[in-house]
Order: structure tokens, then C-alpha cells, then sequence
């Protein structure tokens, strides 16, 4: 039951998020309170019409809160010309769920892809490493099953590219593949080197984003950025490896280059090919992937749309 197949007039049973509340007002039978909910496919005005018993219906309000899972019976109904959700008690309901009671899957967007799969090819291309000191590196993360347990399941993004659960992964084998291409194009590029910073480059949004019922940036993100914790959490783990100072400097390098240009949040730009090559990867990637989701997306009869990060999309 998506909030967006939701018609006028029929009965409600289903689960959804709560994304705002405003407050216990009194109204001509009793007391009402209203919440915004949704899921994936939108949101929706809920408005819970309590007995004239005001503690009651306040101590209800009170016991829910933003961002938890509600369990809905209701009806809609049309209210502002837009279809609205009514609980009237006691044959409405409105139950805040526990996280037993629920898959985040329920509220946020999961990718198409196998995600076994795809940590199986990223570890394979893992194996292929011949620099020993690079090889160690990238298993010191992917064959951590504290980290890979995080990274399978983890966004790359809140709303833009692979901004679904797995996108992080599905995101840095597309940059490993596109990075082995170039390689083929390009085999004077340091292929380890190159392939090393594909896989490492956005660790950091582990740390960045936070994920419940939705996908959201953590205080570290928003103070510190992906960028600078991935640079964080790889220069920690050469230290401790004691990876010699070359590898090091340009592992480094890669990491805090991998945007491009000053103004998109890299304080250095590439300066060796195979941080360029990690740049362009992950840029084309993120545009082709937005892209290619705004048309699946699209709700419009026009033939263009225009997205900020893209441009002009044409749909036909």
C-alpha cells in the first residue's frame, strides 16, 4: 500500500514513517493531532480524531515521534483537494512499530543489483592486486566483517546518485570497472594504484550517512564531509600497516582529489593519472546513474526535464 495508489474514500491498513508532527488542537467532538507520514513513494496528511479526553489523547501524541514507523488503520478521505488519511478511534488506530516490527527496505529504496554478488566481484578484483602493500590495504576494509557488513548494505548518497541501500557498493564497483577499462586503454596507468583508490575513495560515507527509516547526514558528515573521512579512516589504517611513505602519499592523494576541482570539495587537485582516472570514474558514474534514475523516475508528459547536477534531460 504506496502512499502515491492511495485513492479517496477507502479503507487503510499499512506502515509508514512519520516526517513531522503538529500539535493537540481542540476541535467540536475532542481533541486531533496531525502528522505528516509517507514512504518511497511519497507523503501524505494524517489526522487523528481522539475523544474528548484530552490527557489521553495527548499522552498518544506524545508516544510518537518523528521518524518512527507507524502502523495506520484508517480511511481517506479529500481534504485541501488532496487525498488525506482519517483515524477515528476506536476503529482507527495508529501504533508506533519496533524495529523487529519492520524492514528499513519497507522505507528506503534498495539496489536492483545482488549485493552478494557484487562484493563477491569487488573481492575478486581485491585478489587480482599484485603491490602486496596495496592488496593488504583494501583487505585490511573489505575482509573486516564489521566494515563489509556496514558497506554492503549503505547508501551512497541521501537523494542523488545510488542514494539506495547498497548504492555504495554498486557505486565503487562501477568506478573499479570503469577504472579497469582505462586501464586497458591506458596500460602505462599504475593499475594497483588506480584500482586501490576505486575501491577506497568514498569509505568515509559509512561515517557520513546515517540510515533508520531514511537516509540522512550524520553530524560528522555534516561538519567534517565523506571526503575528509575517508582520508581519515585510510591514512589510520596505513599507519597501522606501516604501508610505505609513497604508497601512502599518493593513496592519500587519491582520496582527497577524487572530486576534481577545489569547488566541488577537494582541497588538491589530481596531480598523478591515476587520481585523475579515480576522479573522471567516479564523476561519470554519478551522471550517468542520475541520469538514467530521473528517467526511470519521471513523472511528466514533457519530453526534457532539468536536473542541477546534469542538466537538460531529454525522455522520449
Amino acid at each position: 500500500m504506496l502512499v502515491k495508489n492511495l485513492a479517496p474514500y477507502e479503507s487503510i491498513d499499512g506502515k509508514f514513517v512519520v516526517k513531522f508532527k503538529k500539535p493537540v488542537s481542540k476541535y467540536a467532538k475532542g481533541y486531533v493531532f496531525q502528522l505528516r507520514v509517507g514512504d518511497p513513494s511519497g507523503e501524505i496528511m494524517l489526522r487523528y480524531w481522539g475523544p474528548d479526553k484530552k490527557e489521553e489523547v495527548e499522552r498518544l501524541y506524545a508516544s510518537i515521534k518523528k521518524d518512527d514507523v507507524v502502523y495506520v488503520v484508517g480511511e481517506t478521505t479529500i481534504f485541501n483537494n488532496r487525498v488525506a488519511i482519517n483515524i477515528n478511534p476506536p476503529a482507527g488506530k495508529i501504533k508506533v512499530l519496533e524495529a523487529k516490527e519492520y524492514e528499513k527496505s519497507d522505507f528506503i529504496p534498495e539496489s536492483e543489483k545482488d549485493t552478494k554478488e557484487m562484493y563477491r566481484e569487488l573481492t575478486k578484483v581485491s585478489d587480482s592486486l599484485e603491490n602486496s602493500h596495496l592488496k593488504e590495504l583494501v583487505y585490511s576494509f573489505i575482509k573486516d566483517p564489521a566494515f563489509s557488513e556496514k558497506f554492503i548494505k549503505h547508501p551512497a548518497a541521501m537523494y542523488k546518485h545510488h542514494g539506495w541501500l547498497g548504492g555504495l557498493l554498486e557505486h565503487t564497483l562501477n568506478v573499479v570497472k570503469i577504472c579497469e577499462f582505462l586501464h586497458k586503454v591506458h596500460p602505462s596507468l599504475n593499475r594497483d594504484l588506480m584500482v586501490t583508490g576505486a575501491i577506497l575513495h568514498d569509505i568515509g560515507k559509512i561515517r557520513e550517512l546515517d540510515v533508520t527509516t531514511h537516509i540522512r547526514t550524520s553530524r560528522e558528515g555534516m561538519l567534517v564531509g565523506h571526503l575528509a573521512l575517508s582520508y581519515e579512516e585510510v591514512s589510520k589504517k596505513m599507519d597501522q600497516l606501516k604501508t610505505p611513505g609513497d604508497i601512502q602519499l599518493k593513496v592519500k592523494h587519491m582520496i582527497i582529489s577524487h572530486h576534481g576541482k577545489i569547488e566541488y570539495g577537494s582541497p588538491k587537485q589530481p596531480a598523478i593519472p591515476e587520481a585523475l582516472a579515480v576522479y573522471l570514474a567516479d564523476d561519470l558514474d554519478f551522471k550517468i546513474t542520475e541520469m538514467l534514475t530521473h528517467i526511470k523516475r519521471a513523472e511528466t508528459e514533457d519530453d526534457y526535464i532539468y536536473v542541477g547536477d546534469v542538466g537538460t534531460i531529454y525522455l522520449k
